[in-house]
């Protein structure tokens, strides 16, 4: 049910909530991922494939909240409504028509995975192409988004930037597909022009999901995903049929620095991880933590069969320390299946006290997670059986407030009242009962990721 459309697109004041929303919670939250995974009669193969949802929680400090969804005007979105039916290769969706329908296209963007502001400009991000630059209140599409033609026609902008919070850039990369063995970085200043860094090569030519920001580096944790080029040219198999774990190769650690100098590249013996929390610099060493997959298959039948399997968890948060001679020191740090995971982004490139998460706490049952690597202690708060989940984002109480002093919002689903309600819950006391529950008139479908925007 959580992955039935909602197909309507609403905009009004949340009316029924429990408890009171804090007076200093004032700002935005912007949530994105696909809103549908249906175009007409037809059935989509692949969670990536729905058409980008973006959602906007606006909060007054007033006690009131102000909801409003809007589906982003891609050319899928727009082939979709008009004809009533598949016409667009996707991620795991093939076009009617064999191989020859499917030879040579790329997958439509559909813009469904990430959302940031920056200089101005909302961003719903997808990362196989270009964003898509909204209105920050009407969420009304502006168009894809060039950067002022800096950005090509066959350049990606990752769905997972990070913003340095010293200097306000904003750094990104995209997989070059124009190039193989090769990743493409950029520096998005502080008015949202956008900077190319020197291309960097790499061992082998991966698919690769994220990346973090330390004070001096771009680090990035390359796992040996790699793509059947030519079953995915010759259009035989979907693109992410054509996605193959080969762990005879080596993750590769790379890091590259933020202002000019050559990238270094540490190999580590084969592992998954695809969401980053973040990475710091400790003395000379690189530290980064991420979320731990066991098992490849799983994952990727999970996001294939998603309308019938579990949530593909991964089963630990992993730290790994990279020292100048290359040696990597990994440390399981939290084992349980967990995904999602979010840190506070005033923390992003420095040590960060909490970690937090959505994760399995029984057989039928969720939480959202916070592990406290001072104390090493984990806490949840706990959702009813069978209830769904949304990433959790982290609001300081004030910009100056200490880590962990603020409030995480995430999005609960009710199965037994097909809906959706999003909590307010404190960070400092996360097994208390939430501070704030505000139900909408809907449901919002699984989506992927949020950020905040203070006002």
């Amino acid at each position: 049910m959580i992955y039935e459309a909602l197909n309507d697109e609403h905009d009004y004041e949340i009316d029924e909530i429990e408890g009171a929303l804090p007076g200093g919670l004032t700002g935005t939250l912007y949530r994105n991922g696909p809103g549908r995974w249906q175009v007409g009669e037809s059935l989509l193969d692949h969670i990536f494939d729905g058409d980008g949802m973006v959602s906007r929680f606006a909060f007054g400090g007033d006690g009131r909240i102000r909801y409003r969804n809007r589906y982003v005007r891609t050319r899928h979105y727009r082939y979709g409504q008009r004809t009533g039916r598949v016409g667009l290769r996707g991620l795991g969706t093939q076009r009617p028509g064999g191989a020859l329908a499917n030879m040579l296209r790329p997958p439509a963007n559909v813009a469904n995975t990430g959302i940031i502001r920056h200089g101005g400009q909302l961003l719903a991000l997808w990362e196989g192409g270009r964003p898509f630059r909204l209105d920050p209140e009407s969420l009304e599409t502006l168009g894809e988004h060039s950067f002022g033609g800096r950005l090509s026609m066959a350049a990606a902008f990752s769905a997972h930037p990070s913003r340095c919070p010293d200097t306000g850039e904003l750094f990104n990369f995209g997989m070059d597909f124009t190039r193989v063995r090769s990743l493409r970085c950029y520096r998005v200043d502080r008015r949202a022009r956008l900077h190319h860094m020197p291309r960097i090569s790499l061992p082998y030519s991966p698919w690769n999901h994220d990346f973090a920001l330390t004070r001096r580096h771009l680090v990035f944790v390359i796992n040996p995903v790699i793509p059947k080029v030519a079953q995915i040219l010759l259009g035989t198999g979907s693109i992410a049929d054509g996605l193959r774990y080969e762990p005879h190769r080596p993750t590769c650690f790379t890091i590259v620095p933020r202002y000019g100098g050559k990238a270094r590249i540490v190999e580590h013996e084969a592992l998954l991880g695809f969401h980053i929390v973040n990475a710091f610099e400790d003395g000379a060493d690189i530290v980064v933590e991420f979320v731990r997959f066991a098992d490849w298959n799983q994952v990727s039948t999970a996001f294939r069969d998603f309308r019938t399997s579990d949530f593909p968890w991964g089963c630990a948060l992993m730290r790994c320390r990279i020292t100048p001679s290359g040696r990597v020191e990994a440390q399981d740090l939290c084992e349980l299946p967990m995904e999602l995971p979010h840190a506070d982004v005033r923390q992003a490139g420095s040590p960060h006290r909490f970690t937090y998460f959505a994760g399995r706490t029984g057989p039928a049952a969720v939480g959202i997670h916070a592990y406290d690597h001072l104390k090493g202690v984990r806490t949840v708060h706990e959702l009813p059986p069978g209830h769904g989940f949304g990433e959790p984002v982290f609001v300081p109480r004030a910009d100056d407030a200490d880590e962990g002093d603020g409030w995480l919002l995430a999005l609960a689903y009710d199965p037994d009242e097909h809906r959706s309600r999003l909590l307010v819950l404190d960070a400092r006391d996360l097994e208390a009962e939430p501070v704030a529950v505000a139900h909408l008139r809907h449901h919002v479908p699984m989506g992927f990721h949020g950020s905040f925007v203070r006002e």
